[in-house]
């Protein structure tokens, strides 16, 4: 720990090294006891004040990356409070380090809009392109997209502003955790071509999936079951059929969404032919012969998923709570009906 007059902001008795994640915990296990106590609470304290009092959370965010700066998420908490403050260059040191460290790509977006905070929208373009997007978990990708359309927008590329925003996760009847930010971002380009009928759509799509969230997110709302797929290696024909049946419902890898409450844009609530394929493929089959797991497409290796039953959201629309990918049939002109892709555009 450097000398340099430093002094570490005041910890207050209510803080605890508990009060940090545990997977944040975890990184902190190669030091010292009493150190990874004192860098624990000041991180916690960092994740506390980061919305009320940013500059104070930034100087316990300091006040950890100097007693265990080679820990990746200390570096990360650091950039992340230099981020809210404006300071872009520290951010994106800051973040670099974080990426050398843990060799992860997951906050590639930040680094990207640091870029763009600094003035160079087209080294956030170039930054957002030295990785192959489909290696990237769905919230980061989306957060990517996000970006690169401010970045296309800084340099007044408008139209291709709007292309960045049309992948696959641009849905109108699921609502994910990044769907909110994704459709306020469409509208806002949308606006800024003058298309301001549309844009109000997406922007009222935006206000309704964080209401469909905020639904399905109440204590009781939603009882999730786990569903696995498996390979029945005796013959038994008609409960084979029946899994395979539920997996051409939801698409070549796509397993059915975690927290999912399909219902219709317009509030009347439907039995779907995916709901019954998920109720089946969540039966149980019995049989003495060996089970065997398998990835539904060999491409996008899934585990085990989480579904639930049927609800109906207040807000009308479908919910969905894990990262599911969405199928490339849902890319391009199916997403938003009536729309043309302008020439010369990807």
């Amino acid at each position: 720990m450097r000398d340099d007059g430093f002094v570490p902001p005041h910890l207050p008795d209510d803080v605890a090294p508990e009060d940090l994640d545990i997977g944040a915990r975890a990184q902190l296990k190669t030091l010292t006891k009493e150190n990874a106590e004192l860098v624990a609470k000041h991180m916690a304290m960092a994740s506390r004040l980061i919305d009320e009092d940013p500059e104070l959370a930034h100087k316990h965010a300091l006040a950890a990356s100097r007693r265990a700066g080679r820990i990746g998420v200390v570096r990360e908490t650091l950039a992340i409070t230099a981020y809210q403050l404006g300071d872009f260059a520290l951010a994106l040191r800051e973040l670099r380090t974080y990426r050398r460290i843990t060799g992860r790509d997951d906050q590639l977006p930040l680094m990207a809009d640091c870029e763009r905070g600094l003035g160079r929208p087209e080294k956030a373009l170039e930054l957002a392109r030295s990785v192959d997007a489909s290696t990237l978990e769905t919230p980061v990708r989306v957060e990517l997209a996000i970006v690169k359309s401010g970045a296309r927008l800084d340099l007044g590329q408008k139209e291709a502003a709007l292309e960045e925003l049309r992948i696959p996760e641009l849905r109108k009847d699921k609502a994910f955790e990044y769907s909110p930010a994704l459709f306020a971002s469409f509208g806002a380009v949308l606006e800024e071509l003058g298309r301001d009928e549309e844009a109000a759509e997406w922007f009222e799509l935006a206000d309704r999936a964080i209401d469909a969230l905020e639904d399905a997110l109440r204590p009781g709302e939603l009882e999730e079951i786990v569903i696995t797929t498996e390979r029945l290696e005796s013959p038994i024909a008609e409960d084979a059929d029946e899994v395979q049946d539920a997996d051409q419902v939801h698409g070549v890898g796509e397993a059915p969404a975690a927290g999912s409450v399909d219902v219709p844009l317009d509030g009347e609530a439907e039995e779907s032919a995916a709901e019954e394929a998920s109720s089946e493929v969540a039966a149980d089959v019995e049989t003495d012969a060996p089970v065997v797991q398998e990835p539904i497409d060999e491409g996008e290796p899934q585990g085990e998923a989480v579904g639930s039953e049927g609800v109906e959201s207040e807000a009308g629309m479908s919910v969905a709570g894990d990262d599911a990918l969405f199928g490339d049939a849902l890319f391009g002109d199916d997403l938003i009906e009536g729309e043309e892709r302008p020439e010369g555009t990807r």
